[in-house]
Order: structure tokens, then C-alpha cells, then sequence
């Protein structure tokens, strides 16, 4: 060990970090099989009882290496397309507005969220199996979910596939996931991952613009997704010389985003009915604006205080506050009484209580993150150090415990 500390001495590699490393695998030995298992994207034989989701996924994902996983956290040269059928259990066994994670596997689809069908196919099968479905729906609406910061492949997978069965949307869905490695501390490199996405998404949304048969679209995005949906939608705006209008919805969930006036502007007279979900408590936003040097995110802001409510007014922006809202709470649809289907509907799911995302972030989490400020090293391993204790009680610091001091271990600069 003593040997091993001289080394990284000279490496310039602060002391803490190999025996962080140590104390994570001694930990990961001890505790590494508690907690829900990963790789539940290995297909499994449809049961009866269950609902099944249909849904198209571009991605700029990489391919994972793990069976069961189907695509990683890291970023690939070029698109890819995949075909994802999720099976749902029914309402009797599984509370609405959740995700039913299997504890073990294979998972059981009488109580679990399982896989049916998860195929990679090339873009002209893509298109093909989007044609199919869209001339198969009721109206033609196609609805394109981008997921935020913190979410591995098969959070977003089932997530949506949530979303669409309990919402009762019509709309074909359409994934658009981008390489985020799952991880509290690897928000700057989620951060370049959506910069990194914004022309596939581009992409998407042109071929979605052109094609005759699609006749609406919306599009729902949550967290740091908000700033990749925002940017593609205002790079094809300006390419275009505006946006069509088939493009009637965007819905914005706790928007990472802190420059919305400007990219809204970008995008001309014509552009969709924008509907944002603020909520004063997200403790996730509230992370976020420590990074970026205490600048407020638009997801977090009080929509009745200026110069926020000036400038949604201007820009005729629909502001759904859901800090006070609870669940049950049957008031809440009348603030969607007068919003197209599929706003209602997924309004009304988020005013529910539903949420957008499995990050399963935990007491450790958020202990690392209060140390960590803008994730400076020693603020990081003080946080690692303290949450150490939490994890052995907590399953979700358990999860993501290796992942913080993985992140902590790499050179600075380095990427995989």
C-alpha cells in the first residue's frame, strides 16, 4: 500500500483516492448484491395479464457490454435505432405512476416491469416501423420523450413506457435517450452529452416534420433533456426558417435550463404551445445552480415573481406550479381543461405526483453533493468519506456509492 500511495504521490493523485478505491471494493464485497438488479433488458416470454408498450429509441448511446443492458452511458460515433417492446403488470399489483422494478431475474411480468422485445434495427427499419404505427393510430400524433440528467438506458426505457400506459396517450412513442453515465458527479459530462445529441435529435425531428403520415407532434422533456429539446428544436428553427406546424406540443419538466427567452426567440412567431412544470422544491435543480455558479434553472423559479412572469406572459408560455400541489388532489385538472389531449394527460399525471425519473439518488447522494459544491475534489472525498456510513443502509447511496469514487479516482480531464 505504501508503495502504491509513492506512486500516485508522484502522479500528483491526492492520497484519498486510493484508499477511497480500496474502502469502495471492500464495500462492494460486502454489500454488492443488495439492491435491484441490472440487465432487466433481456427479453422474457409475454404473460397474459400484463399491457405491453411499443416504442421506437434513437439513440447516441454506445452498446453495452453487459447482457441485459442493450446500451451504456457513453457516447457513440453515430446514431443508433432500436425497437423495445416493455410489458406492464396490471393496475392490481402495481400502483399507478410507478415503475415496477423486478428484484430479481429473469423478472416476472404477473408483478414486474419486464422486457418483451429489445432489437436493434438500422434507420430504414426505423422509419419503417414509425410509418406502421403512426398510420395504425387514432391520430396520426407521435409523442418524443428526452429524459434528464442521472439516467441510465433502461431508467428512461421504462419510464416512458410508465408514462404512456398510465397517462392513456395516444400518441406513438418515440425515445430519444442521450449518454448519461448514471452518476450524481458526472453531471458535466451528461452536460456535453446533450450538446453532443443535438443533431440527432435534429435529425429526428426533421424526418418527423417531413413525413405526411405523422400529423402532430409533441414532445416531453424533463431536467437536463429540457436544455437538448430546447436547442435542437431552435437549431431546426433557424435552418429552416422556423418550425412547422404540426409541431403543436412541448411540454418542460424541471428545466435545467437558465437562457429560455433567447432560444425561444430563435425560433420565430410560429413555434409550439410551450407548457412548463416548475417546481421550488426540486432538489435535483437546486444541485444544479450551485454548479452553475448560483444561476437560477428555469424548472425551479417562482412563475409569480419578476422578471420570470413578465417574460413568460410575453412569450405566451402556459406555467403549471407543482411545489404545492399533492397527490390526489382532484383540483389540479381543471389547470388543463383548456390544453390539447395529450398536455392534459400528461399534466395530469404530473400534478399526480408522477415522476419523470429512476436516478434513485440517496441519503449518501445528496451528502456527497453538499460537500462536493462544484465538484472539487476535496469537497468530493469529505462527502464520500461522510456518506460512507449511509450507504450500508441505504440502497440507493449503495447503488451509486463505487460510481462517486470511480469518478473521483480519474485523472482530471479523463474520459472513457
Amino acid at each position: 500500500m505504501k508503495r502504491h500511495l509513492a506512486r500516485n504521490a508522484k502522479a500528483g493523485v491526492p492520497p484519498t483516492r486510493p484508499l477511497l478505491a480500496c474502502a469502495a471494493w471492500s464495500f462492494v464485497l460486502l454489500y454488492g448484491c443488495a439492491g435491484r438488479p441490472t440487465g432487466v433488458l433481456e427479453p422474457v416470454a409475454a404473460n397474459p395479464s400484463a399491457a405491453q408498450v411499443e416504442m421506437l429509441v434513437t439513440t447516441t448511446r454506445s452498446r453495452a457490454e453487459k447482457p441485459g443492458e442493450m446500451f451504456s452511458g457513453e457516447r457513440a460515433l453515430s446514431p443508433t435505432f432500436a425497437e423495445m417492446t416493455v410489458s406492464i403488470p396490471p393496475d392490481t399489483v402495481r400502483k399507478a405512476g410507478e415503475v415496477a422494478w423486478p428484484s430479481k431475474l429473469p423478472p416476472n411480468p404477473e408483478t414486474d416491469f419486464a422486457t418483451l422485445k429489445a432489437v436493434e434495427v438500422d434507420r430504414g427499419a426505423a422509419e419503417k416501423w414509425l410509418n406502421t404505427h403512426v398510420r395504425k393510430s387514432p391520430d396520426g400524433s407521435v409523442l418524443v420523450f428526452i429524459h434528464g440528467f442521472n439516467n441510465h438506458f433502461e431508467d428512461a426505457v421504462f419510464r416512458f413506457a410508465q408514462i404512456i400506459h398510465d397517462s392513456g396517450a395516444r400518441s406513438v412513442p418515440v425515445l430519444a435517450t442521450w449518454p448519461s453515465r448514471g452518476s450524481l458527479l458526472a453531471y458535466g459530462y451528461d452536460r456535453e452529452s446533450t450538446n453532443y445529441t443535438r443533431n440527432a435529435v435534429e435529425r429526428l425531428l426533421q424526418y418527423l416534420a417531413r413525413d405526411p403520415e405523422v400529423k402532430e407532434v409533441s414532445i416531453l422533456a424533463h431536467s437536463m433533456g429540457n436544455w437538448l429539446a430546447l436547442e435542437s428544436l431552435r437549431q431546426m428553427a433557424i435552418r429552416n426558417d422556423g418550425l412547422p406546424a404540426k409541431f403543436r406540443n412541448v411540454m418542460l419538466a424541471a428545466p435545467d435550463v437558465d437562457v429560455f427567452g433567447s432560444q425561444i426567440a430563435d425560433m420565430g412567431k410560429q413555434r409550439p404551445r410551450f407548457t412548463l412544470f416548475v417546481s421550488r422544491d426540486d432538489r435535483a435543480l437546486a444541485v444544479s445552480r450551485r454548479v452553475w455558479g448560483n444561476v437560477s434553472r428555469l424548472g425551479a423559479i417562482d412563475p409569480e415573481q419578476s422578471p420570470y412572469k413578465e417574460e413568460l406572459a410575453a412569450n405566451g408560455i402556459t406555467v403549471v406550479d407543482l411545489t404545492k400541489i399533492k397527490a390526489g388532489d382532484n383540483l389540479h385538472h381543471t389547470k388543463f381543461a383548456e390544453s390539447p389531449e395529450i398536455v392534459r394527460l400528461i399534466g395530469s399525471r404530473l400534478s399526480s405526483g408522477q415522476t419523470l425519473t429512476d436516478s434513485r439518488l440517496g441519503l449518501g447522494d445528496h451528502i456527497v453533493a453538499a460537500t462536493a459544491g462544484a465538484a472539487h475534489t476535496v469537497g468530493t472525498a469529505a462527502g464520500l468519506v461522510v456518506a460512507a456510513p449511509a450507504a450500508i443502509v441505504d440502497q440507493n447511496t449503495r447503488r451509486n456509492y463505487v460510481h462517486h469514487v470511480e469518478a473521483l479516482a480519474e485523472p482530471s480531464g479523463a474520459t472513457r
